[in-house]
């Protein structure tokens, strides 16, 4: 009771309105940065002091979330559907990953049957960044304004079109027909790579929120494996018959149509907004929908403004966008080995699954999203120095070793970045800030990938490979700059930040003062 009396001194002397967390906040619902300021920058009224409470989550299926404002208890609960959105999800996530590498990992092939370049063939996979950039900001509106059915529609929609499409490019003389199918399913990807958080969020409870957006994640990730596998093995290069070489392409893109276009079914069926009951408090304390009165535009000026987010965004575009140009690249760096190439791809990417799961089963259980962030952070700069310096030691085992360290962690960063970002912009809309983590990353992709593929054309891979290394050092202080303040969690909890540190400033001083008790005793 000693501590809970100075906690009450302490925080009887800020002239903020007092707010009992054992009570409703008589406050409204915080749908903006800057009203959740205002709720968080009141005194709170401890009546008593239980670290043991303070300390505990709430329960994702809590019964009891108070509506701030309200006198009425929200009912929390988790559905069994979300299951089935998130497979939905993932999948045709998957199918999009697998469109945007098939070409590059097989180059050498796609140039020969063009007859262009292969700078060109880089530009099929370039096209997926250079679309997001402009056309994240109308993706993000749609998703805050419309809702998430309808923008996951769009993205397998499309997707499904610009496979469809590809169908009809398979011959020599058509390869604007193959580009303007890309740019579809570019396009498609502005729709998908923004939701996971979404998704996660709104379906998914406090304590598997960080896993759902992991797995989210994991779909588009299992198709970039997916690609980096396949297309080697269905499109052999067959330079003496160029008719099989345009049959085996066939095949590919036709196969891809066809599941595009069963899961655009399945998003139509299984697809919602939200679930009929919010998962979490988080959730609880925010509107159904966008009141008359959002400002989108208004939504992105509070994310600027918010300077652990600025350096979350370079941090994160730095880190996915070395990933963007090391896929792209990876048939260059390992030339006339194809299938070697693919598989050491596939290692990258599925040693990056692997990671991605475990970073968000250790985010739900402890919450420590900077330090995870950061440690994973170092690991991969150290993974991208052992895979540059092992790819020219003609040892492909040792390649493989290298790649995947490099990929567990360089991959299994990209969730962490995406809970991370939420978590230090709550209440804003998820999709918005996911969105602008994409579009950075995406502005990194192309100029790395431009950048890289010179380095490596011009010298060798390992230049290339460097360039990488002291861009993803500099990450790594931008990084250990951001400060880490989990308002979302917090709110989970039902603790706000404010009240967090008084305790924490209050506990110090309780110390400070039992210790000169026991020194003025000796």
């Amino acid at each position: 009771m000693v501590a809970g009396e100075l906690v009450q001194e302490h925080l009887r002397l800020d002239n903020a309105s007092e707010i009992d967390i054992k009570t409703p906040v008589h406050n409204r619902a915080v749908p903006t940065a800057d009203q959740y300021s205002d709720l968080t920058n009141g005194a709170a009224h401890l009546t008593d002091l239980d670290s043991k409470a303070l300390e505990q989550e709430i329960p994702p299926d809590e019964k009891q979330a108070m509506l701030p404002g309200e006198e009425k208890c929200i009912e929390t609960k988790l559905f069994w559907r979300r299951f089935a959105v998130l497979a939905v999800f993932s999948l045709y996530s998957l199918v999009n990953a697998f469109q945007w590498i098939q070409y590059s990992i097989i180059t050498n092939i796609f140039a020969y049957f063009y007859n262009v370049s292969s700078d060109k063939i880089n530009w099929l996979s370039i096209v997926y960044m250079v679309a997001y950039v402009p056309l994240i900001f109308p993706a993000t509106w749609l998703l805050d304004k419309k809702g998430l059915k309808l923008t996951a529609l769009m993205g397998a929609g499309l997707n499904c079109v610009g496979a469809w499409v590809k169908c009809a490019s398979v011959r020599t003389d058509l390869f604007g027909v193959t580009v303007t199918a890309q740019i579809i399913c570019s396009i498609a990807q502005v729709f998908i790579l923004g939701l996971p958080s979404r998704i996660a969020s709104v379906w998914f409870g406090p304590k598997e929120v960080s896993t759902a957006c992991a797995t989210a994640v994991l779909g588009n990730q299992l198709g970039t494996a997916i690609g980096f596998l396949l297309p080697p093995v269905l499109v052999p290069n067959t330079v003496e018959d160029i008719e099989l070489m345009g049959h085996n392409i066939s095949v590919m893109f036709y196969g891809t149509a066809v599941v595009s276009t069963a899961l655009f079914i399945l998003t139509v069926i299984v697809m919602e907004d939200r679930p009929p009951l919010p998962p979490s408090q988080a959730q609880a304390v925010l509107p159904d929908c966008a009141p008359e009165d959002y400002s989108y535009r208004q939504s992105i000026i509070n994310l600027f403004k918010n300077k652990p987010f600025i350096l979350l965004l370079i941090s994160y575009g730095i880190m996915t966008g070395s990933f963007y140009s090391v896929s792209t690249l990876l048939n260059q760096m390992i030339m006339n080995q194809e299938l070697n190439a693919g598989r050491i791809g596939l290692t990258l990417v599925v040693a990056g699954m692997v990671g991605s799961i475990i970073c968000g089963l250790w985010l739900d259980h402890t919450k420590t999203y900077k330090m995870t962030t950061l440690i994973v952070y170092i690991l991969s700069f150290i993974g991208m120095v052992l895979f540059s310096f092992t790819l020219n030691l003609n040892s492909i085992y040792l390649v493989f070793f290298t790649a995947g360290v490099l990929g567990f962690f360089m991959t299994g960063y990209l969730p962490l970045g995406f809970e991370f970002g939420v978590e230090i912009t709550y209440p804003e809309s998820e999709g918005t800030s996911s969105g602008l983590l994409n579009a950075f990353a995406q502005i990194f992709g192309i100029l790395f990938t431009l950048i890289q593929g010179r380095l490596t054309t011009d010298y060798n891979p390992l230049a290339g490979n460097l360039f990488l290394c002291v861009w993803i050092f500099l990450g790594i202080f931008l990084t250990a700059l951001i400060k880490s303040e989990l308002k979302r969690n917090n709110v989970n909890m039902g603790i706000d930040s404010k009240t967090l540190q008084a305790v924490s400033h209050v506990l110090s001083i309780f110390l400070r003062e039992i210790s000169s008790l026991l020194f003025s005793f000796c």
